[in-house]
């Protein structure tokens, strides 16, 4: 069973300002509730209970909430409000949260390698980026897909879905042969390619199950697109040397770190919930 779940969490959230100059783009909310704590009720729903989250300056807001209030849980005890607290204190009660920090912005590999120290290097565990948002009203979530996929290879997995071609040069982009329904063998990966270059528009989203052998592949990876370390380059490294999965998930995905994904997830949400 995977039972570790990393949250890369240091990012800046350019996209976003001025609101993210104080707040964490992680803290934004989708109706009543923070972009992360989404990620955590997908990743705890799949059998995740330690929580690892890579933090950075300005990023309290995340650690506070995911801890008790007492004076805020005193002022509403035994009002109509204090339901509205249950979900966080579920996850509270029935997770650990662990935390260190990404000092330097030098890319998603560089934050992945920094959570070493939380999640250790026995056990495969998942990562999931808090503004990719993404729900199967259907059925399991993404994660949880994920993991049942992992649990039958044993391998490190990607999820993807497809995007238009002139986005293509967004996302990391692979290329690989179908080996069952939706399950594709990695064979080729390019981080953000010209829209001319791209080997296919399968492209990689925020969630991922990494085996630990990824931490040695990463500080052995030089910096690429952007200056940065990339886990796209690491993970064509670990799928060069072993097997690495991509995996066409069923369900759909808001991409919350734009503002019309937001705007989109926000609507979406709000009619599900109130729509009558």
């Amino acid at each position: 069973m995977i039972k570790k779940c990393l949250f890369p969490a240091a990012g800046y959230g350019t996209r976003f300002l001025p609101a993210t100059k104080a707040m964490p783009k992680e803290m934004l909310p989708i109706l009543n509730k923070p972009l992360i704590q989404y990620g955590v009720e997908e990743a705890h729903s799949a059998g995740c209970d330690v929580m690892a989250i890579i933090t950075g300056r300005g990023k309290r807001a995340i650690t506070d909430h995911f801890d008790i209030s007492y004076e805020l849980e005193h002022q509403i005890k035994g009002t109509s409000k204090e339901a509205m607290l249950n979900d966080i204190r579920k996850l509270i009660d029935e997770c650990t949260f662990t935390y260190t920090r990404q000092n330097e912005m030098k890319g998603l590999g560089d934050a992945i390698l920094k959570g070493r120290v939380l999640v250790g290097e026995s056990d495969p565990f998942a990562v999931v980026l808090a503004d990719d948002l993404c729900i199967n009203p259907d059925g399991e979530g993404v994660l949880r897909q994920m993991i049942n996929i992992h649990n039958k290879f044993r391998c490190s997995i990607v999820a993807i879905m497809e995007v238009p071609d002139e986005e293509v040069h967004k996302y990391g982009i692979i290329s690989g042969r179908e080996i069952e329904d939706g399950v594709y063998m990695v064979e080729d990966m390019v981080e953000k390619p010209d829209n001319d270059k791209a080997p296919s528009n399968l492209a990689i989203i925020g969630r991922y199950i990494l085996t630990p052998d990824i931490f040695e592949i990463i500080e052995n990876t030089k910096p690429g697109k952007n200056g940065e370390v990339q886990i796209t380059d690491a993970l064509l490294t670990q799928a060069k040397r072993g097997m690495v999965l991509a995996y066409k998930f069923k369900g759909k995905r808001f991409d919350c770190g734009s503002v019309e994904g937001f705007v989109e997830a926000t609507n979406y949400f709000y009619n599900k919930i109130y729509s009558v």
